[in-house]
């Protein structure tokens, strides 16, 4: 009991002494991140960035860069923020030391979604279309202020889940060179009858170089649209075999099937394997339900 009694203060002691850390402050608040509004021509609005700065923050060091999706306080940035941290801290080291770019969303729906003419979509989504102009402030304004703001970073990863994982998955086939790593868990890929699914995008072409990582997780989800055609861990799969029999060397991609998940619960071990792959150890063992 002296023991673990003596490691529980020092574990105490280590937290404290970490400026980014999550600990209470003079006003007993805990604080995770902090958030800050930032006005978009492109969309019209002001959007809310919630933002997580690693342990020991330097304004004078360049660190990657984590654009979460569906980033608000009260969706995944807390949770997805708490997983960034953990595995920064110096006992885990499984991650450089990386800031966390929560984007609060406004009209998920709309900004997830490029325009469908299908009933069926319009009965899920009844305003579409909006993606072509969101992934043009991801772009044209949010990440050349945050690299602004920032000074530059060493590597861009976006986060995307269900809708969000449709809209990381048409930026990858449409804008790749944004991200050199992409977390696409759960993608609607039913969306205009998995049009994305028969796109013949040029990240998957020979002459693609940029060196790109492609996580992309599903638990058994079954058909989240209504329809029997789209099932979402098959689409999934589909969507890794697509991308992996691409004549890019440059391009890794990773599927992950976790049958103990649904598309609820899926987020947080999802984002917590796809840094096992991305940032593999080398006495790392392969997991039986990683497929790739």
């Amino acid at each position: 009991m002296k023991i673990l009694s003596s490691f529980f203060l020092l574990f105490l002691a280590i937290c404290a002494n970490g400026q980014n850390i999550a600990q209470p402050t003079k006003n007993n608040n805990i604080i995770l991140g902090k958030a800050e509004v930032f006005h978009s021509d492109i969309l019209s609005e002001d959007r809310t960035l919630n933002i997580y700065l690693p342990d020991g923050y330097d304004s004078n060091e360049k660190y990657p860069i984590i654009y979460l999706l569906d980033g608000s306080a009260d969706e995944d940035f807390v949770h997805v923020a708490g997983i960034v941290q953990f595995n920064t801290i110096p006992w885990v080291n499984r991650i450089p030391k990386s800031i966390l770019i929560g984007v609060a969303n406004t009209n998920r729906k709309l900004n997830f979604t490029s325009q469908s003419d299908r009933e069926n979509d319009h009965k899920w989504v009844p305003t579409s279309g909006g993606s072509s102009q969101f992934i043009s402030f991801i772009e044209k304004e949010l990440k050349p202020y945050i690299d602004k703001k920032f000074g530059g970073n060493k590597g861009n990863t976006i986060i995307g889940q269900s809708l969000g994982g449709l809209l990381a998955t048409e930026i990858l086939f449409t804008k790749p060179q944004l991200f050199n790593q992409y977390i696409i868990i759960s993608p609607s890929l039913w969306w205009r009858d998995g049009y994305l699914l028969r796109e013949k995008p040029l990240v998957l072409d020979q002459a693609y170089t940029t060196p790109t990582q492609i996580y992309i997780g599903v638990g058994k989800e079954g058909s989240i649209d209504g329809s029997k055609k789209h099932i979402m861990e098959k689409d999934a799969q589909l969507l890794a075999k697509k991308i992996k029999n691409g004549s890019s060397e440059n391009v890794k991609v990773f599927f992950n099937y976790l049958p103990d998940e649904s598309h609820t619960t899926i987020t947080h071990q999802a984002v917590f394997n796809a840094f096992r792959f991305l940032y593999p150890k080398k006495d790392d063992a392969p997991k039986k339900e990683f497929i790739w």
